[in-house]
């Protein structure tokens, strides 16, 4: 209603006022009734100029937290997850969801991830996955506390960085027990109701003397089996004989002999060879594990082995070994050196 319709429906009542006598409470009334009605229309334009528009409904984002475990030990891994569900053009703010924003009381995040994907009605998901631990033992209750999310509405030819945060959405928090779920000052614990055991059948007692024959009779068998492999592999090893040894030694020096000592490769082959053949040597006839010792472990070793062999020489040949195959190329020792190395080693190897 306008004002102007207002003041049409006063008119006769203004007019029925003046021409008669009524009394003068009647006109009062009257006046009254008109100043509400005109007092109430001019409130409603007012308002109606003045007031905003509704607010667009904001969408609802829910969200889901879970723990794999409710209970750990020092060093315990357990994963926290937080699902989010929005609806069509809705995204919660990554950064918000960052491993240091996690508000944590006695764990430690050890690692992270994230995914997303969408739902057939077109609504996302987002999961965040946070792997975490505890190092500490002075905290008896292990906590993660509530946090706020923010999220935003996503809206055609809008950049990412330009859209406001439309509203945010509280995570709950969660509390992981420390240790066990048993309580700590709990003296005993009732592990069973305290009923009997049913009794065996008859044919169940009979079964365990029959599995405890079956086992011994397999036992036997494969008893013989393993003696007969371990005899068998004795007679297979066959130990060559002194002189067969020191036939192979002479081929093995001789051919040391035959390469080239004037080049630098050859120097470095020659002192390669001589140390394995020295190293072998001492396995042969003194049964020492040569292959696995430094020279003055090898020295050692001689000194208390009941064997002819010369120690200060032998660790000799093996140090000069050592410095020639892994000097570098300037450092090489000379030809004439290296020929001096091999009488040496010849010395060694003749000795038993």
């Amino acid at each position: 209603m306008t004002l102007e319709n207002c003041h049409q429906r006063l008119r006769p009542c203004r007019a029925s006022v003046r021409g008669g006598g009524g009394a003068p409470r009647k006109v009062r009334n009257v006046r009254l009734v008109a100043g509400i009605i005109f007092t109430s229309l001019f409130s409603a334009a007012a308002s109606a100029q003045t007031a905003p528009p509704a607010a667009a409904p904001s969408p609802k984002v829910t969200v889901h937290t879970s723990v794999s475990r409710t209970a750990i030990w020092v060093g315990d891994r357990i994963l926290y997850t937080i699902d989010f569900v929005c609806p069509h053009g809705v995204d919660v703010l990554d950064e918000d969801m960052a491993r240091e924003k996690l508000k944590l009381d006695g764990l430690d995040v050890v690692n992270s991830d994230s995914s997303q994907g969408l739902l057939p009605n077109d609504t996302t998901t987002h999961q965040y996955r946070y792997w975490l631990t505890t190092y500490r033992v002075d905290v008896p209750v292990l906590k993660i506390e509530p946090t706020t999310v923010r999220y935003y509405v996503r809206r055609p030819g809008q950049r990412l960085q330009d859209a406001g945060a439309a509203g945010d959405v509280q995570i709950p928090g969660t509390v992981i027990a420390f240790r066990s779920m048993l309580p700590d000052n709990q003296e005993s614990y009732e592990l069973r109701d305290g009923l009997l055991p049913m009794p065996r059948p008859a044919l169940a007692a009979l079964a365990q003397p029959i599995g405890v024959g079956l086992v011994v009779a397999s036992i036997v068998p494969a008893a013989f089996w393993a003696v007969a492999f371990v005899q068998g592999r004795r007679h297979r090893v066959v130990k060559r004989s002194a002189r067969q040894v020191q036939h192979e030694e002479k081929e093995s020096l001789d051919a040391v002999r035959a390469l080239d000592l004037s080049t630098a490769d050859g120097r470095r082959e020659a002192y390669t060879r001589l140390d394995g053949l020295v190293r072998q040597h001492l396995r042969e006839v003194c049964n020492i594990p040569g292959q696995s010792l430094t020279p003055p472990e090898v020295s050692t070793t001689l000194a208390h082995t009941p064997s002819r062999l010369p120690a200060e020489l032998v660790s000799s040949v093996l140090t000069s070994c050592e410095q020639a195959r892994y000097a570098p190329p300037q450092m090489l020792p000379s030809a004439d050196a290296c020929r001096e190395a091999l009488d040496q080693a010849a010395q060694v190897l003749a000795t038993r």
